[in-house]
């Protein structure tokens, strides 16, 4: 910790504390708890609301600032950074009373949201359809790979496979029953390159289920090989238990 950078904190021994005696001096009600392990640099504020984890908070090394980072259920809500220690004591007041998005933004202009963070709070289906925009529009970016872009529109026309989260790793494309990582991935298929087929795995990189001559046929073959009854992504990561 550079202490001609901040003082406040070298003075009290850590930035946890530093969170604490700013918000007892600010009349704040904050719950500071340890971040990578217990380092005197890193804090976390903690949220009482289900879904949202601690608030975690960090610093600059080569100049002052604070940048702050909160987590749902696998997705990132909120970022920002700022040189004031108080207004992240309020953002983590805010965070952890279950603030909106919206609101978190408009009373803390420092912070932001991404595109996905704000279908998080609408749901999953708000998820998955953006994701599946965002897989759209990968393909139509990668033209030298017309194997990937005809395995994303025959995914998105089978309705088994649009309604889960899908993503892609090297190529392959994933789906996922849950919308935050880490993902619970129930199918997965690799495109064919160089007159290889399809491929068709229950995990990416696993053991191949099955290979096909075209996209439409791997799709089919993996739709077949979904859960019995399995529905729409939920919210919520692979492990469940947020």
């Amino acid at each position: 910790m550079n202490s001609d950078l901040y003082p406040d904190l070298a003075a009290v021994g850590s930035l946890a504390a530093a969170l604490e005696l700013l918000a007892a001096d600010l009349g704040i009600d904050l719950t500071v708890v340890p971040q990578d392990g217990g380092s005197p640099v890193a804090a976390g504020i903690a949220s009482s609301v289900p879904g949202r984890g601690p608030l975690s908070v960090y610093i600059g090394a080569d100049e002052r600032w604070f940048g702050v980072s909160g987590w749902g259920q696998g997705i990132e809500l909120i970022t920002g950074a700022t040189s004031s220690l108080a207004d992240v004591v309020r953002a983590g007041a805010a965070w952890g009373q279950g603030r909106s998005l919206r609101e978190l933004r408009a009373g803390l202009s420092f912070l932001r949201s991404s595109e996905r963070a704000e279908a998080h709070e609408r749901g999953p289906a708000a998820v998955v359809e953006l994701q599946w925009r965002t897989m759209r529009e990968q393909a139509v970016g990668a033209p030298d790979f017309p194997a990937f872009g005809a395995l994303v529109e025959a995914a998105h026309a089978e309705p088994k496979l649009r309604q889960l989260y899908a993503f892609s790793s090297h190529w392959t494309l994933g789906f996922s029953s849950c919308t935050g990582f880490p993902f619970h991935v129930e199918i997965a298929i690799a495109p064919s390159h160089n007159d290889s087929p399809y491929r068709v795995m229950k995990h990416p990189y696993s053991v191949v289920i099955e290979e096909a001559a075209t996209a439409e046929e791997a799709v089919a073959s993996a739709a077949s090989h979904l859960p019995t009854g399995l529905g729409p992504a939920v919210t919520g990561t692979a492990e469940r238990d947020e």
